[in-house]
């Protein structure tokens, strides 16, 4: 339907789209990881005890049905069960239900089916017993209005036997900025799923990781958007390859004569309403379909501006799951505050909700930048800011650097040189070497454009002296070179002269140690100022010479 409708634009900008969208390959992995579920049909239903039983009727083919009344009404089925609570965690085929009687708890799954699980449960409560925003598989919330009775009815039917579902993320712990040497830090993937299908798991002693629940996972790509580092990207497709077809297809769309693009993401699933959408939009907008509307970043949004489309716009509901639309909203307003500094309308970057076109027709800008750059490279840090620098170029000089919110992931570390002992904790744990020791001399360097705001280094500064300004650097020079925070003169061996240690370390050290039991001679004292291997020679010979102070170690 949607594809008939392209095809049939007569108008020269909707005869490029269609060649555009015809000609543009999209590279996907074919066979993705999987993983899957067993489903019995062991089904649990909740809700009024009229409700439930009225639905039970219409799932007579189920392998089994349990019915869990929540206003403790009598009812005339066999399989009624009452509770004061319910709790319930899991996923189809999985479902874990444990009910709260007059204090005492139990698994209603072993006393009803002598089963370890439920398989399905359809929640006809008002507010649903579990609470995540993307209900997991299995699970039917018809009591708070995610689905329609009627639909559900017809479907938890069909939930018996094995069912694959694609690993829709991956991750890279190796960029992954949320933990290092037992400190927390970016926790930005976890606050942006919806699904709770992400966690932190961990301890101090043990160390913390990002845990990814894949049965849960729903594929919504919130968690890819928000993360700075690309650690937690989408398996399929990959999102370089999403980005290269969107370089690839505005390519293809001028090769066609077409003019003034504006890319239009939407979400693949809703094709009446993407429909609808472009029915009331000019033939120079063009779709691309995505698995979730938050699946792509500000890398590729501004990809599509420096390859020629003038306007970015995300077909959007006001009846999104919370999360989904803060976190999509999020991201627009830092796109819109780079762009509002580079002098540009930030309606440029925008979300279109599909409710608002029953009302009017929405304002497109048609401003060409005249930027034709081609497929970005790098990461998806390098890829964004190769896109921003190509606007600054544009400009007579660079704007002024810009002030942004306290969870943007771009910005400096300033650091207390008065306090500062070069312990190089910071260097230790910062996931992207944004801090790093250089050379000989005591030193700390900080490139900004690496820098991703976690704050794992704040949190391991022992002396407290870091401090995190999150901002744009439009100066690419000075962003991209490594800035020395801190620099000592080198505490040089007594024995070797070899440089070891920051001065400032080593006179502290023995200041406060200095008067201490095991450091009564001078000569204990000295061996802080030596380097290690000095100090075990040293250690060694004064034991040779006097075997007696061996009892002294």
């Amino acid at each position: 339907m949607l594809n008939d409708y392209l095809q049939q634009a007569t108008s020269l900008a909707g005869q490029a789209r269609w060649y555009a969208l015809q000609n543009t390959v999209e590279l996907n992995n074919l066979i993705p990881p999987t993983v899957s579920y067993q489903s019995g049909g062991h089904t649990l239903i909740i809700g009024p005890t009229s409700l439930i039983e009225r639905s039970a009727q219409q799932l007579s083919s189920m392998n089994s049905l349990t019915l869990l009344s929540i206003d403790g009404e009598a009812g005339n089925s066999p399989s009624l069960y009452y509770a004061d609570a319910v709790e319930i965690s899991g996923y189809l085929g999985a479902f874990q239900v444990q009910v709260n009687n007059d204090g005492q708890q139990g698994n209603l799954a072993h006393a009803a089916i002598s089963q370890d699980h439920f398989d399905i449960v359809l929640d006809l409560s008002l507010s649903g017993v579990m609470n995540e925003e993307v209900p997991v598989p299995g699970y039917f919330p018809v009591g708070r209005g995610e689905t329609k009775l009627a639909e559900t009815l017809e479907t938890i039917p069909t939930l018996m036997g094995t069912f694959d579902k694609p690993k829709y993320f991956r991750l890279d712990t190796d960029l992954c900025a949320h933990s290092s040497r037992g400190v927390k830090g970016c926790e930005r993937c976890v606050d942006a799923c919806p699904a709770g299908a992400l966690s932190s798991e961990g301890s101090p002693q043990t160390g913390h990781h990002i845990q990814i629940n894949p049965y849960l996972c729903q594929g919504i790509g919130t968690c890819a958007t928000a993360c700075p580092t690309e650690a937690i990207h989408y398996a399929l497709p990959n999102p370089t390859d999403t980005q290269k077809f969107i370089e690839r297809l505005l390519k293809h769309y001028f090769q066609a004569q077409g003019e003034k693009p504006v890319v239009l993401f939407c979400s693949e699933r809703h094709e009446k309403y993407n429909l609808m959408a472009l029915r009331a939009l000019p033939d120079n907008v063009i779709p691309v379909f995505l698995e979730e509307l938050p699946s792509v970043g500000m890398d590729t949004w501004f990809a599509a501006l420096v390859n020629g489309a003038t306007q970015v716009l995300f077909a959007a509901s006001r009846h999104m799951p919370e999360t989904i639309l803060r976190v999509l909203n999020q991201e627009v307003a830092l796109a819109q505050a780079l762009l509002e500094s580079l002098g540009i309308a930030k309606e440029t970057i925008d979300i279109l909700y599909l409710e608002s076109l029953r009302e009017s027709a929405p304002t497109l800008y048609d401003l060409d930048f005249g930027l034709r750059l081609g497929e970005l490279s790098g990461n998806k840090r390098q890829r964004l800011y190769q896109a921003l620098d190509a606007f600054v170029e544009l400009l007579p000089q660079p704007p002024e650097t810009l002030p942004l919110t306290h969870s943007a992931p771009f910005g400096r570390i300033e650091c207390a040189t008065q306090d500062c002992t070069l312990c190089m904790s910071c260097v230790a744990v910062c996931p992207t070497r944004a801090l790093h020791h250089s050379g000989d001399i005591p030193s700390l360097h900080f490139i900004e454009q690496d820098c991703v705001q976690c704050g794992l280094c704040i949190s391991a500064c022992p002396e407290k002296a870091l401090t995190a300004t999150p901002r744009i650097n439009w100066d690419a020079k000075e962003r991209q070179s490594a800035l020395v925070l801190h620099q000592e003169e080198p505490a040089r061996c007594l024995r070797c002269q070899k440089a070891f240690a920051p001065q400032s370390m080593i006179s502290m050290l023995q200041d406060k140690l200095r008067g201490h039991s095991h450091f009564s001679d001078q000569t204990a004292i000295n061996r802080i100022a030596m380097c290690e291997d000095c100090r075990v020679i040293d250690i060694f010979e004064s034991m040779a010479e006097n075997p007696e102070q061996q009892l002294n170690y």
